[in-house]
């Protein structure tokens, strides 16, 4: 049971999950999104003062602050407890081509140092790439009104053609990151 317990949890399990998440999500009236949630906490730590984009009442987002803490707590519990440490299932031709680019031990780490160890976020080129995503990320979660969870898992899930063409462009952005931009950063 405990071998079971350690794995992946399958699609047929969590999958239905967040479905019934969802599904308590519309009949409370709420929508599900982590990005609001950097504007409730700016909100608490006074940037109303300078821009009325966060003046709100932040306490009716209380909720959404729990699901915050919730995957906190949820992502703590299943690396330190639910996991057996085994490496990463990757596959060989991304081991290889990832290879090709300079990045060593793929699989191992969940996150690689190449990208995000001290050595590479403390360098120019490593800072460079962290202050243009998080203005990116940032940017674009705001113009597109939500971040990929909220849209791909809330805005889909109600239907709205909105999300479905944010998604699009989330995955049309993650491809060429793969495919274009990856290799010109790393070869």
């Amino acid at each position: 049971m405990m071998e079971y317990i350690l794995q992946p949890w399958p699609w047929y399990f969590s999958g239905p999950l967040i479905a019934l998440t969802m599904i308590l999500l519309v009949l409370f009236g709420k929508s599900f999104g982590m990005s609001s949630n950097l504007k409730t906490i700016c909100t608490i730590s006074g940037a109303g003062k300078y821009a009325d984009f966060f003046k709100f009442d932040w306490k009716a987002q209380k909720w959404n602050l729990a699901v915050v803490l919730g995957t906190i707590i949820g992502g703590f519990i299943a690396v330190h407890f639910l996991s057996d440490g085994s490496a990463i299932a990757v596959s060989e031709n991304t081991i290889k081509d990832l290879s090709a680019l300079g990045f060593e031990n793929v699989g191992e780490n969940i996150l690689p140092q190449e990208i995000y160890g001290w050595d590479a976020v403390l360098s120019l080129k490593g800072m460079a790439i962290l202050v243009i995503a998080g203005f990116l990320v940032g940017f674009g979660t705001r113009y597109a009104g939500g971040c990929t969870s909220g849209h791909a898992i809330s805005g889909l899930s109600n239907l709205q053609l909105p999300s479905l063409i944010a998604v699009i462009g989330f995955f049309i952005g993650g491809l060429i990151m793969t495919f274009f931009i990856l290799p010109l950063l790393f070869s």
